[in-house]
């Protein structure tokens, strides 16, 4: 992919938060703006130490996967990826690209976020995964919290619950309800998340028809990996081949 360089990606920015001033100072509209404090979750920067390339679309899926924790919380606001996806897209960031806090604030300001959140992850040889994260504040540009979670990689689920979890705590958002199951964990899982990870991926290529494999692959695996189903119900309603 074609990278802007860093002056014209800053141009960019500026464009996109003008517009959202002009947008704040237009005239009130008749529906009142949403109260609850908002979060966005950027990707997650790939550490790991083998076979790199095979995790590489877990960049994308702990952040979906983390989305999905966060928003069972109905006391705040997460910006669902695909707006990530398409503001990253018009930047010419990739998954793959580490977004330093400066461009992480001018972001949020773009979504009109409170937090936003950003990380990476590490797989070692063991296949021991830790995740880390941290919230940087829009509005005084400091990284506000700090949080990270280790376990073995066939606990990715039950690792981004816990994630979620401690950094909502963190956070000192509104308490989130209490979890009716507990997230599966075992090699099916971690199989299941690998799979749903690289069904985002071609999802956002535009090859609906290899997501839409990819995520019953995923429930075969794993069938109550509920964010597969509910993505997966989303993509068979659309013509083959299109992309939202």
């Amino acid at each position: 992919m074609t990278r802007l360089p860093r002056t014209q990606a800053r141009h960019w920015l500026g464009a996109a938060l003008a517009a959202v001033t002009l947008a704040t100072t237009a005239p009130a509209q008749s529906s009142a703006p949403d109260p609850r404090p908002t979060v966005a979750v950027l990707y997650f920067t790939n550490s790991a130490l083998v076979r790199h390339d095979e995790y590489e679309p877990l960049t994308k899926g702990i952040s979906e996967m983390l989305i999905t924790e966060l928003a069972a919380n109905p006391a705040i606001r997460v910006i669902e990826r695909d707006q990530i996806e398409h503001l990253l897209k018009e930047q010419n960031l990739g998954a793959s690209d580490r977004v330093d806090k400066e461009t992480a604030v001018k972001l949020g300001k773009v979504l009109g976020v409170h937090h936003m959140l950003m990380g990476g992850f590490v797989i070692d040889p063991r296949e021991t995964m830790r995740i880390d994260l941290r919230s940087v504040n829009v509005e005084t540009s400091q990284v506000e919290h700090v949080e990270s979670v280790t376990g073995k990689a066939e606990e990715v689920l039950k690792l981004i619950a816990d994630l979620g979890a401690k950094t909502n705590k963190g956070l000192k958002l509104p308490a989130m309800p209490t979890r009716a199951t507990r997230p599966a964990t075992g090699q099916a899982s971690w199989r299941a998340a690998q799979l749903f990870s690289r069904a985002l991926m071609e999802r956002d290529r535009g090859n609906v028809d290899g997501a839409i494999a990819l995520y019953k692959a995923s429930l075969e695996a794993e069938p109550k990996f509920e964010r597969a189903r509910v993505l997966l119900a989303a993509l068979e309603k659309q013509p083959s081949g299109t992309q939202q």
